[in-house]
């Protein structure tokens, strides 16, 4: 028997990670962001912002660390495991900033579905950019949008995490997969 996977996933600065981080305080198996290591390694070969350069290569090494994370996930002995952003959302931000893309992209979106997907939304209040996160609100709004696109056009019904503190975050998470 395989485990349930879980993907959390929403705009630049929206919690993801905070939550993330409570769900495996209280004992859960999660998987956590690529992309910062992804931009990390690429500063070290010398391309400061990988996504804005070749934003096909950045996107082709996210799709291939997620489809990993997703068969350590499928194979992972826990009955839930979270995820931090799934294979679909490369897509969301390539379609976001108008990036063509193969039909290999597309194909590995259809392989590997997930169980339950939940999509923070933009929180003014919360929002920071840094070294690795440059995207402004207006551009978390829109990416916001586009996770909520794909994923619905994926077949899959969305819940929205509403904006609270993240301990009601996760409850709320926890109580919708009961």
């Amino acid at each position: 028997m395989s485990s349930e996977k879980i993907v959390i996933t929403g705009g630049p600065s929206t919690g993801k990670t905070s939550v993330i981080k409570a769900i495996e305080e209280k004992g859960f198996t999660c998987f956590h962001e690529i992309s910062r290591e992804i931009t990390l390694q690429a500063r070290k070969e010398g391309v400061e912002q990988l996504f804005l350069t070749d934003p096909l290569l950045f996107s082709r090494r996210i799709l291939e660390g997620r489809v990993t994370q997703f068969k350590e996930a499928k194979a992972h002995l826990d009955s839930i495991v979270f995820l931090d952003r799934g294979i679909h959302d490369v897509i969301a931000y390539l379609d976001c900033f108008n990036t063509e893309y193969p039909e290999e992209f597309t194909s590995v979106c259809r392989q590997y579905t997930y169980d339950k997907i939940f999509l923070l939304p933009p929180w003014k209040e919360i929002h920071t950019a840094d070294n690795e996160r440059y995207e402004n609100f207006e551009e978390a709004v829109k990416i916001h949008d586009c996770l909520q696109k794909t994923y619905s056009n994926f077949g899959y019904d969305v819940i929205e995490v509403p904006k609270l503190p993240i301990a009601k975050r996760v409850d709320f998470i926890l109580n919708s997969l009961m």
